[in-house]
């Protein structure tokens, strides 16, 4: 759609989009507010927008009917799932230490060569967690009160710094951070106010992903005020149309960049760029792989990585009938077992393949949402049902095109404690996030040696099989730029007596090794 820079055009185009109700209140603008929602309208174009509204309420439409028709599950699909096969299945629980190390090496060996980055899915609000900022600016309550983003990027300057150690360069990993139109803003200055925490501002590369209309149940543009279109991320799938809209695809190019770790913002346990990891796809020839948990119980609420009549995909757990959920293998374990923990490998060449070829198919997924919305008189009302429909693309949705896709699983208490909902809930809360670090840190610690003991001197009994869920006998924090993932300890740690509460950063694991 050309230009539109007058209300007469604008009409028009709207009224072929099926889309008129949005200049309602037009006459009661201000000049600013008019030509806010025109640019808004133009961004979008009226074609696009008009199929955009009529795509959600097929969509919504096909979906109620499909439900009412399969009783919740796709016809058929028992019989068409398989699990991903164990020639294309890493796990490190279930491999030689030596074949850990071999794999570590090569990602570390493709680290200290410049050909790994990072890319942070981070558009969505932290609504369920209740604040009114992005979930990577939120301190969980450490000792060291440092926010999930700190974390993320100590982490990748103390991984860059041993796989240069390791091979004798000077390297360094590129973060790529994708934001929305609410993230965008307070993630930027955030990372301005601190310094980028010391990684270099030409590596820390933020984007924006597009913004959707919400659309009511009969396909009309919702208005979130009189000259306000009601807008939303077009969800972590939208990653592939925002990496060729802002040319990040050519910047990782022009860096000699080759393999791409993708990971959610609110995972605490989070390895960036891990070298295990990548070591593993890359030594598989994967252009595209899937981290995954082992599903705790049959029926957990989290989808599974497998495979849909030859085609890999996540299957959500509400559409696996509970007869398959719960088929076991010979050693007792889940058939259906490889839990999607949204932390993905990708090529370069596979995400070119994806923007250029393959992202106009990716499916759309509905969410339905309570939106607030004014109402015909220009009332805003805050609806107590849900009311409106929200299209999301899943980052994930694009293991269909891979030609040769792996899955490698991780233990769940060392590498996913995601944050979502605000305490007191009973799970994915600060309070869980921050137990399950600080019992990883007092696991690490105790491998290395430490001898914890209480303010007056007396030791602290020691648990030998502590879980991410319990609360750990002492608490201590390992700063990422003095261990990675436990590595190096012993050197601080070893027949050490320390005192509860610990925090292992570098001038106190110096003193340490001096003492």
């Amino acid at each position: 759609m050309a230009p539109l820079d007058d209300e007469p055009e604008l009409r028009a185009g709207l009224a072929r989009a099926g889309q008129s109700h949005l200049l309602r209140f037009w006459p009661q603008l201000e000049p600013a507010e008019r030509a806010a929602l025109a640019e808004t309208l133009r961004a979008l174009g009226a074609e696009e927008l008009g199929a955009h509204c009529r795509r959600a309420a097929q969509t919504y439409a096909r979906e109620q009917q499909e439900e009412e028709e399969a009783g919740g599950h796709p016809e058929g699909l028992a019989g068409r799932l398989q699990p991903v096969p164990p020639e294309f299945f890493g796990s490190v629980a279930r491999s030689e230490p030596a074949t850990l190390e071999r794999w570590e090496e090569e990602g570390l060996r493709q680290i200290s060569q410049g050909k790994v980055a990072v890319l942070l899915l981070a558009g969505g609000q932290g609504t369920r967690l209740g604040v009114p900022y992005p979930k990577g600016m939120y301190d969980v309550g450490l000792p060291s009160r440092k926010t999930l983003y700190q974390l993320q990027a100590e982490r990748i300057r103390r991984v860059a710094q041993l796989a240069g150690e390791k091979f004798g360069t000077s390297c360094k990993v590129p973060w790529y951070i994708m934001t929305s139109e609410f993230t965008l803003g307070p993630t930027e200055a955030f990372f301005r106010d601190h310094d980028y925490f010391h990684l270099a501002k030409s590596d820390v590369v933020l984007f924006e992903q597009r913004m959707l209309p919400a659309v009511t149940f009969d396909g009309k543009a919702i208005l979130d005020g009189k000259g306000k279109l009601a807008m939303a991320p077009d969800g972590n799938g939208g990653l592939y149309r925002a990496l060729a809209d802002n040319k990040i695809l050519e910047d990782m190019e022009r860096r000699g960049i080759r393999y791409i770790h993708v990971y959610c913002v609110d995972n605490i346990l989070v390895k960036m760029a891990d070298p295990v990891f990548v070591g593993f796809c890359v030594s598989k020839g994967a252009d595209c792989g899937a981290k995954v948990v082992e599903k705790a119980y049959p029926t957990e609420p989290v989808g599974v990585v497998c495979s849909v009549d030859g085609v890999y995909q996540v299957v959500e757990y509400s559409e696996i009938p509970s007869e398959v959920a719960e088929m076991r293998n010979p050693d007792g374990r889940l058939t259906y077992s490889a839990g999607n923990i949204c932390n993905h490998f990708f090529t370069l060449d596979f995400l070119q393949t994806i923007a250029e070829k393959f992202e106009p198919q990716l499916k759309s997924h509905l969410a339905i949402k309570k939106v607030p919305f004014v109402d015909e008189v220009g009332n805003r009302v805050n609806p107590l049902k849900p009311n409106g429909i929200k299209l999301e693309k899943f980052v994930f949705d694009v293991f269909q095109f891979s030609k040769n896709f792996v899955a490698f699983e991780v233990l769940r208490e060392e590498e996913f404690s995601p944050l979502k909902n605000a305490d007191p809930a009973s799970k994915d809360t600060p309070t869980t996030a921050r137990r399950s670090l600080l019992s990883q840190h007092y696991r690490w610690a105790q491998k290395a040696g430490a001898r914890f003991m209480d303010s007056q001197g007396h030791p602290i009994p020691e648990i030998q099989s502590l879980s991410g869920d319990e609360e750990p006998p002492a608490v201590c924090e390992i700063s990422p730029l003095v261990s990675y993932f436990g590595e190096d300890l012993e050197q601080y740690l070893n027949a050490k007596e320390v005192q509860s509460p610990l925090l292992l950063d570098e001038s106190q694991a110096e003193a340490l090794r001096q003492a």
